[in-house]
């Protein structure tokens, strides 16, 4: 699972990709994000919107107000259904809640692929195109492990994690981080219930920098002598490092995240954060809009990668400071690849 797995284009076989513009004139589509924010969802954007221009394909973009809006979604869906979208590429804040809002698409006709997020169960949705993240937080908590060595196992451990509704990114990205350093999983399915002492608490963030201040101020508040932190995103890991450098202790505890934005890779160059797990969402994006094109030319529908229930749009681990037995990018490298 340390394997280094980077797929910036590609995915050659996953899709039937070809559809020229010509007969693409009339197909629209929509991108629905979970906010417009987040430099990943603009990135996605970007790459949608790129990909749409070149395939002909008549774009349109909605998101939440923050993250965890899923009535916003739920609208936009609505309305995408009522203009006669061909594909709604989605990243649903609630991934269980808004399923019957995606089977009221797809029984309209209407291809819907879930980017970076699956739906719970992830066959509510005709695809999904994302990080592995489980395997994403599996890489930074094997380095995590690996950097602490002997001191890993008197860890203390404070998880920061998205939202209260536990999508599914949230909990495949926070059990992935706990199994890779070695902490004993409850249900594989919600984060939470460990029994591991090393856990000094889960706190919610919202994917945001007021967020993760918020949230590692309320676990230290529990325990001050906490020595590493799990992050669900960079934004977040940027506020707890704030709340740690407020009391002198962002020197001595361990930051890792996910996502590999060119501000969370400079935070890796800056020592900020020690190693963040970098996806690529204009790939996720750009492969969701060929699928659309496919499905409107001919009825095709994507595929997954092989050995997963998904199609796998790539992760590396970024960090300055690496470990034997993880393989890893410099920063130098992340700062290439990264978005935002």
């Amino acid at each position: 699972m340390t394997r280094l797995k980077i797929a910036l284009m590609g995915c050659a076989g996953a899709l039937a990709l070809s559809a020229a513009p010509a007969l693409a004139q009339e197909v629209g589509a929509c991108l629905i994000t979970k906010t417009d924010t987040n430099p990943f969802f603009v990135k996605m954007k970007e790459g949608a919107t790129a990909k749409a221009q070149e395939l002909g394909i008549n774009l349109k973009s909605y998101a939440g107000r923050i993250d965890g809006d899923s009535e916003s979604q739920v609208a936009a869906i609505e309305t995408c259904i009522a203009d006669g979208a061909k594909g709604i590429l989605l990243t649903p804040s609630d991934t269980k809640g808004i399923v019957p809002s995606v089977q009221k698409a797809r029984d309209a006709g209407i291809l819907v692929i879930a980017l970076d997020t699956p739906l719970d169960p992830i066959d509510a949705a005709d695809g999904t195109f994302a990080t592995d993240n489980f395997l994403a937080g599996e890489l930074i908590g094997q380095w995590a492990q690996a950097k602490m060595g002997d001191a890993a196992a008197d860890a203390r451990i404070a998880m920061l994690n998205l939202g209260v509704s536990q999508p599914s990114v949230d909990v495949l990205r926070a059990q992935g981080f706990l199994q890779g350093f070695g902490v004993d999983l409850g249900d594989p399915n919600r984060w939470g219930d460990e029994t591991d002492p090393r856990i000094v608490g889960h706190d919610v963030t919202d994917g945001n920098e007021e967020g993760g201040r918020r949230a590692m101020e309320s676990l230290l508040a529990q325990d001050p002598m906490i020595n590493l932190v799990y992050t669900i995103n960079e934004p977040a890991a940027a506020g707890a490092y704030e709340a740690l450098r407020s009391i002198g202790r962002e020197s001595d505890v361990l930051i890792v995240s996910i996502d590999g934005g060119c501000p969370g890779v400079q935070n890796v160059k800056e020592g900020v954060i020690g190693a963040t797990s970098q996806q690529y969402p204009l790939q996720m994006a750009a492969l969701g809009v060929e699928a659309i094109a496919a499905f409107a030319k001919d009825g095709t529908r994507p595929a997954t990668t092989e050995g997963k229930d998904f199609t796998d749009t790539g992760v590396a681990l970024v960090t300055d400071q690496p470990v034997e037995g993880v393989e890893s990018i410099d920063s130098a490298r992340g700062a290439e690849l990264c978005w935002g």
